[in-house]
């Protein structure tokens, strides 16, 4: 087969800088796959199109490159549809059908793109391991679907066939592994088409809980548990999640969405697979109900969580948006993201300060902390001097009160007079009278050219009178 349904995505694209957040990085481009699965729309990866500021698709053996416009993304599950602006560039193509998740030693074909070359590469393997995988693009956990076929720079959004239908995109290649890939699975897919249909949010929704496996016996009799019963026991709740208000730390997880969770927290997915019990997240859309059963003091409880986007303390998603800061004194303030933990580079998780890592990984979403406000740097002047050592590290309170987020240290800042008081948590202090650092602003931000005090996300300080 020629598979003329699959497509070349040009992407031209611009991150943002997150040690300079008022600035880009210099545009740069690169070259995924796509395939037809309607009219005028295109089905690809959401890392292909990242940050994009144009998009062209090309068929094959056609020189000829047409311009499209990405109709909706979900980074979460790592998927996007193009919109052809010329509705002409896929007349005569059969637009190719969503199919099932394949079986376990299913047959596919790889279809793409890859570097090295200008014609579609076809490659042919197996499926070897359907589970819960941490997506690269979005540091989520969902379902995948392992293929022992090579997926390289260039295949990543095109599609894998079996049968005929598409039964996954092809999205990140298995580290340290050769010729073993993953591909987001036919039935992600399908929700993901569907929400776009139905003008529903692109997030996977998240429960929100952090666990531990219920297989030691002391701890079992503990909890109350019969013989009989099985789950997981909830360690954190974060706020604003499907399970905040609904389960509690201490609760037993033994069901969800009718499905029994084993002790060591995998349920039976769809009557075949034995994987991790989020994998049956990725079938809803945020609003969608779904049921849940919790042991509770001993005594068996019924829940309906409805689907909420997934809450982090650090978020762990950032694209197709500026970074949000804040300049005060020549103190330059972010929040905390998995995008300025890259600052640190590829192995950031092992470079970055520890304190922030910490924070990253364990740290819990409250009511009275939502986001971890960092002072990023400091831009020197005479305001904050014997202050320069005192960057990337986060802020416990502002005149004795801890932050709840971005906006509410801005506002307490911007409504201050007299000392302002910036505990961090290295137990540093930073005092800046607030009128001094105010009018330090007009010279530090000619000197080093930063367009005003803060993001234009970012509501603007009403001025005293």
């Amino acid at each position: 087969m020629s598979y003329p349904q699959v497509v070349r995505v040009y992407s031209t694209y611009q991150d943002p800088d997150y040690e300079c957040p008022w600035q880009s990085v210099a545009p740069r481009g690169s070259t995924g796959s796509g395939v037809v699965v309607g009219p005028g729309r295109i089905l690809t990866g959401a890392h292909v199109v990242a940050n994009a500021t144009f998009v062209q698709v090309q068929k094959q053996s056609d020189p000829k490159k047409v311009t499209a416009r990405v109709l909706a993304i979900s980074h979460d599950c790592d998927l996007a549809l193009l919109e052809i602006v010329d509705k002409s560039f896929a007349r005569g193509i059969k637009s190719s059908v969503v199919g099932d998740l394949p079986k376990l030693r299913d047959a596919v074909q790889v279809v793409g793109y890859p570097i090295g070359g200008e014609e579609v590469s076809i490659t042919e393997g197996v499926v070897s391991r359907i589970e819960v995988q941490r997506y690269e693009h979005s540091q989520r956990h969902l379902l995948a679907v392992t293929v022992d076929a090579a997926i390289n720079e260039g295949n990543s959004g095109g599609p894998v066939f079996a049968r005929g239908k598409i039964v996954g995109i092809a999205f990140q290649a298995m580290p340290d592994a050769e010729n073993v890939g993953e591909m987001v699975p036919a039935s992600i897919i399908r929700r993901f088409l569907d929400g776009v249909k139905k003008k529903k949010l692109p997030d996977v929704p998240g429960i929100g809980i952090t666990t531990q496996p219920l297989e030691n016996p002391a701890l079992r009799k503990y909890l109350g548990m019969k013989t009989r019963d099985s789950g997981v026991l909830l360690t954190a709740v974060q706020y604003g999640s499907s399970a905040w208000g609904k389960f509690a730390e201490g609760d037993v997880l033994m069901e969800l969405d009718g499905h029994r969770i084993a002790d060591n927290g995998t349920i039976r997915y769809r009557g075949r697979h034995r994987c991790q019990f989020d994998a049956v997240i990725g079938d809803y859309h945020c609003g969608d109900v779904i049921k849940a059963r919790v042991l509770r003091a001993g005594k068996s409880k019924n829940v309906a969580l409805t689907m909420q986007p997934m809450k982090w303390l650090v978020p762990r998603t950032e694209y197709d948006r500026r970074p949000m800061w804040f300049l005060f004194g020549g103190l330059v303030f972010q929040r905390l993201t998995a995008e300025y933990l890259r600052n640190w580079g590829e192995h950031w998780w092992d470079k970055a300060p520890k304190e922030l890592l910490h924070s990253y990984y364990h740290g819990l979403r409250l009511p009275e902390q939502q986001e971890v406000v960092v002072l990023a740097q400091v831009l020197a002047d005479a305001v904050n001097v014997g202050y320069e050592a005192f960057h990337n590290d986060s802020v416990a309170s502002v005149n004795g009160v801890p932050p709840v987020d971005m906006l509410d240290f801005i506002n307490r800042v911007d409504k201050a007079t007299g000392d302002v008081v910036i505990k961090l948590s290295s137990g540093s202090t930073v005092l800046l009278d607030a009128d001094h650092a105010r009018e330090a602003e007009t010279r530090i931000v000619d000197l080093y050219h930063v367009p005003g005090d803060r993001s234009v996300d970012l509501p603007k300080r009403r001025r005293r009178r």
